[in-house]
């Protein structure tokens, strides 16, 4: 009776239970430990540009107290071990190659990432853009490169619930409420126009966008002098990529999609671009830079090739990892170096996912307009430090 039961019981279930899909695992973290002599290509690497970026971390990470945890639980030590790491980093001889691999090898593990077990992830790229402009409107340039405006509230949802760690939201204050601010297609349409916020104006509202994509970037004046404008804030509203609506439209397919092919869209279309654009309504706010940049979410000025965009709510910023995919423009061609986690991105989300700082240039735009790469990539732990999801 007990194997008839045992046959029939599952009969009896409603139907829906029986057919329900099994929900994907959320996505986490877990890492595997593993040896500098397995990661392909570590040793014909140029250890000391890494090193140089990592030192550019250490300049954000010395003023923090030592026993702040590093990570999420800690997984990467606490501050504490990461002075002593930048200690001993300041100490190498720069132009020993030897040397500086040692210190990583000396004073690192490295760990392999994984999403749930899975060590696959993507890996895209970005750059410095550029766009010209004037200091002054006029009938060439008449659209506006906006700084922050001061009733733009930034919220770190993080400081109100742990579950909530690297996410931030934005908005406005009115009544004691906090509300949506506006998105970029009233912010085109002139919902800001008045309030003096205007930093330059340029002649290309598709270059704007673009820069709004990157983050940052130069803007070449019409008296020949160069401005870097830094990131300094969005207006809240959840990024969404044009390039997907294009697909999804059945203008180009998944395998097409690029920078490139979205600047070509829109010469195409110029009556529908601003259409287009607006699919976005993420606005970014921009401030002018002084010195060393483009600065990244870390506050670290960042090294092309060198600086990588992370999802802080897995990585902690200032962390080095070894990237292994393969180079975008070089079909089969290995893409693996050491990079330094320095940056953040509205589109870099999950355990295993990243953004490779290019740099600025034409050949820095057509590298990071392209690259959509699988790869995987290593965490770099203080040596002696276990983290608890391995």
């Amino acid at each position: 009776m007990a194997l008839i039961a045992a046959l029939v019981l599952p009969l009896s279930l409603p139907a829906c239970d029986l057919l329900k899909e099994k929900k994907p695992a959320p996505p986490q973290l877990v890492l595997e430990k593993t040896r500098f002599g397995a990661l392909s290509g570590w040793a014909d690497d140029a250890h000391g540009e890494a090193l140089g970026a990592f030192l550019k971390s250490c300049a954000r990470i010395d003023p923090q107290p030592p026993e702040r945890p590093v990570g999420d639980g800690g997984f990467a030590g606490t501050i504490g071990d990461w002075k002593a790491l930048c200690a001993a980093a300041r100490a190498v001889p720069v132009g020993q190659p030897h040397a500086v691999r040692g210190f990583f090898e000396s004073r690192f593990t490295p760990w392999l990432a994984t999403d749930n077990g899975n060590p696959e992830g993507l890996f895209t790229g970005y750059y410095e853009a550029e766009i010209r402009a004037a200091r002054t409107r006029s009938a060439r340039f008449a659209v506006p490169v906006y700084r922050r405006p001061p009733d733009l509230v930034t919220v770190n949802l993080g400081e109100f619930r742990p579950s909530w760690k690297g996410e931030q939201i934005a908005g406005r204050l009115a009544d004691g409420k906090l509300l949506p601010y506006a998105d970029r297609r009233a912010i085109t349409k002139g919902a800001l126009e008045g309030r003096k916020l205007e930093l330059v104006w340029t002649d290309d509202p598709a270059a704007l966008f673009f820069l709004h994509v990157q983050g940052s970037g130069r803007a070449l004046m019409d008296d020949g002098s160069t401005l870097r404008l830094g990131y300094d804030g969005t207006n809240g509203h959840v990024y969404k990529s044009v390039g997907k609506v294009l697909i999804d439209r059945g203008a180009a397919s998944r395998d097409e999609m690029s920078m490139q092919t979205i600047r070509a869209w829109i010469a195409a279309n110029p009556q529908e671009s601003e259409a287009l654009l607006a699919e976005n309504p993420s606005y970014v706010f921009f401030r002018l830079l002084d010195g060393e940049g483009p600065i990244g979410a870390q506050g670290a000025p960042l090294t092309p090739g060198r600086s990588l965009a992370v999802d802080r709510r897995f990585l902690p910023l200032g962390l080095p990892i070894w990237l292994d995919t393969s180079d975008p423009l070089e079909k089969g061609k290995p893409l693996r170096r050491l990079m330094i986690a320095q940056d953040t991105g509205g589109a870099i989300r999950g355990p295993v996912r990243g953004d490779v700082f290019f740099g600025h240039g034409p050949q820095a735009e057509a590298a990071a307009g392209v690259m959509k790469q699988p790869g995987r990539y290593i965490l770099l732990l203080p040596a002696g430090v276990t983290p608890p999801r391995s």
